[in-house]
């Protein structure tokens, strides 16, 4: 049997995009107080700006952390374990209501479509007092793969 060989793919800001886009699982990275990584999976999608966006509260850590180093990283995963993903670094910004309602409106469009009731989901995320937080790419890992170095290829 053939060894899965790991893969990198350096693409440009397009392509990078069109790989996240229908992507919606990932890791953001944010930064302690103490300058400590800090890790939280969520849902994330890609806005009308390019922007990786994800919904949040403001009382998460990592909102507190984006609100005091903008610096963050998205990691976006593939659904099956195994497939490729991307390491995004870029600026963090957090909207809070009454500024987030529109980019939540977004938010949930670039992940889930069309909502039944729009009235019914701006009043959800005011009553809950949501938060947006939105990445501008400004550095990207390769898209990768795991798997054997490339030396390994024809290893019996």
């Amino acid at each position: 049997m053939t060894p899965s060989i790991a893969t990198n793919t350096r693409v440009g800001l397009a392509e990078l995009l069109e790989f996240v886009r229908p992507r919606h699982r990932a890791l953001l990275l944010t930064r302690r107080s103490d300058g400590g990584p800090q890790g939280s999976p969520l849902t994330c999608g890609v806005d009308d700006d390019g922007r990786i966006v994800m919904s949040t509260y403001p009382e998460r850590a990592k909102t507190r952390n984006a609100r005091r180093d903008p610096r963050a990283s998205v990691v976006v995963l593939s659904d099956d374990w195994n497939g490729p993903w991307v390491q995004i670094d870029g600026t963090a910004e957090v909207l809070d209501i009454p500024e987030a309602v529109e980019p939540l409106v977004e938010y949930f469009r670039c992940i889930s479509g069309e909502h039944p009731d729009w009235d019914e989901y701006r009043a959800a995320m005011v009553r809950q007092g949501k938060s947006l937080i939105r990445i501008t790419p400004e550095h990207w890992g390769p898209i990768a793969t795991g798997g054997f170095p490339a030396r390994l290829a024809s290893a019996d």
